[in-house]
Order: structure tokens, then C-alpha cells, then sequence
């Protein structure tokens, strides 16, 4: 039985769409399973999350807004790359941690909102 979970940003699709959403899922689960008798146990589960739970870049997500300042965030991290870096390891070497705007202070940097985040933790 396949199962398709979505989740989704509250009140951002109606419930037609929804429906039509999961229909449209169904479709692609049976096209891939290769037969229509697939569609009777298609499972497809729309949840809705409440936007204070969703974050991107580990910032709270305020809709489109997020998702321009998160391009914008992203673009400007692109533009600070040097060279083109194709491996995990060579990443490191052409964007140091700590490049990009927020502070660094001795292995730890601030975060807009005044927290201290230390990547220490994460190496």
C-alpha cells in the first residue's frame, strides 16, 4: 500500500484543492505502480501545520516574504562562493563557515533574534 504524506503551510490551498491535490497524487502513485488496480490502496494524507511551527534557513516563515528574503539570502551566498565547488569538501575551502552576515564571535555566531548558536556542536 503506498503511502503519500504532504504537509502544508495552513490555510494556503482550499480543501478542492486539497482533494484535487490528492487525486493528482493518486494518478502518479498508479502511473508508477504500473497498473489501476493500485488506485483502491493509494493512501495520500494532507497535513496542515500552523505557520509558527515552519522555519527555512532556521528563520520563522511569514509566508512569501520568507520565500523572498530566502532567495535573496540565497543568491547573495552563491555570489559569495568562490569558484565552483562540486564536492562536500571542497565547499569549506571556497565559503568558509562564517562568511556569510551574521557575527562571528570565538566559534559561535548571533543569530538576528540575539541567540548564540555554536558550530563547535555540529563538526
Amino acid at each position: 500500500m503506498p503511502f503519500v504524506n504532504v504537509k502544508l503551510v495552513d490555510g494556503v490551498f482550499t480543501e478542492d484543492e486539497k482533494h484535487r491535490m490528492a487525486a493528482a497524487l493518486t494518478d502518479v502513485m498508479v502511473q508508477f505502480e504500473g497498473s489501476e488496480a493500485f488506485r483502491e490502496v493509494v493512501w495520500v494524507l494532507i497535513e496542515e501545520l500552523h505557520t509558527d511551527g515552519w522555519h527555512i534557513g532556521g528563520l520563522p516563515f511569514r509566508g512569501p516574504a520568507s520565500l523572498m528574503d530566502g532567495l535573496a539570502r540565497s543568491k547573495s551566498l552563491y555570489e559569495s562562493v568562490d569558484g565552483h565547488p562540486v564536492t562536500r569538501t571542497e565547499w569549506p575551502k571556497k565559503h568558509p563557515f562564517g562568511t556569510s552576515n551574521r557575527k562571528q564571535n570565538n566559534g559561535f555566531h548571533q543569530s538576528r533574534y540575539g541567540k548564540q548558536h555554536g558550530h563547535r556542536a555540529l563538526l
